[in-house]
């Protein structure tokens, strides 16, 4: 098919299309909607709705200091996880969008793609480990989020680098 398909083109492709890149974005975005549902239950507790996460009594997992510190509401004066969700959101537009045949017809919006992931992974892996190091502490409504993003990245890696290769003018 051309990059050029029309609207219903379109919507008929990504919603009944079938393909080894598509497949895979539709789970990035279905990783993406999940660690925002994630998420959605952190940025209630850190705008106060909620008054304490629920959580296991695991020893080491404490969701108030990981989530109420003040390394959560460093950027923008903003609770992190509302940052999050609109960050996924961005992702999961990427990954949802364009033809099943992007990396041929459109190889930016992939390689967009791969490097935001790769961006959400990069920082997933930073939380956590913030979380361990400097908290002592875990949040599994944080190591829930990190670990979606972390399956993302694999399923981000094909398409992308066949964009890259039908760039650089090597077939893909």
């Amino acid at each position: 098919m051309s990059g050029q398909l029309s609207a219903d083109e379109l919507s008929r492709e990504l919603r009944t299309g079938q393909g080894f890149f598509l497949n895979r974005r539709r789970k990035i975005v279905e990783l993406c909607l999940f660690s925002s549902a994630t998420l959605a239950g952190i940025a209630l507790y850190q705008i106060g709705v909620l008054k304490k996460l629920p959580e296991p009594g695991w020893r080491g997992v404490d969701a108030g200091k990981v989530n109420g510190s003040t390394q959560a509401y460093s950027i923008l004066k903003t609770p992190d996880a509302l940052l999050g969700i609109a960050s996924y959101g961005v992702t999961a537009c990427l990954a949802g969008s364009g033809s099943a045949d992007r990396a041929h017809t459109d190889p930016l919006r992939p390689i967009a793609m791969g490097l935001k992931v790769l961006a959400d992974a990069t920082l997933a892996a930073k939380l956590t480990s913030d979380e361990c190091r400097k908290y002592r502490a875990l949040s599994l409504w944080s190591l829930l989020t990190a670990a979606a993003t972390w399956v993302a990245l694999p399923l981000a890696i094909p398409e992308t680098t066949a964009a890259v290769r039908h760039l650089i003018g090597k077939n893909a």
